[in-house]
């Protein structure tokens, strides 16, 4: 288990370089097809943008509030 010093500091790595890694390869992806209609774009970009969170549920939950170790 991940303390909270160790998930904040993974949850600003993951932010900072792991979602535009993120992002540069979903559109490098759709690029190796020939481009599909907008409709079927706007899906796998909106879709693609929500599944990256999932795994990563418990290394964000509760990094905004107040460290629970603290005195």
């Amino acid at each position: 288990m991940l303390s909270y010093k160790a998930r904040r500091r993974l949850s600003l790595l993951i932010l900072l370089v792991g979602l535009p890694l993120y992002i540069v390869v979903a559109v490098n992806v759709i690029a190796l097809f020939d481009r599909p209609s907008i409709l079927v774009e706007v899906i796998v970009y909106v879709s693609l943008g929500v599944l990256w969170a999932f795994p990563l549920k418990y290394v964000f939950r509760g990094v905004g509030q107040a460290d629970p170790d603290q005195d």
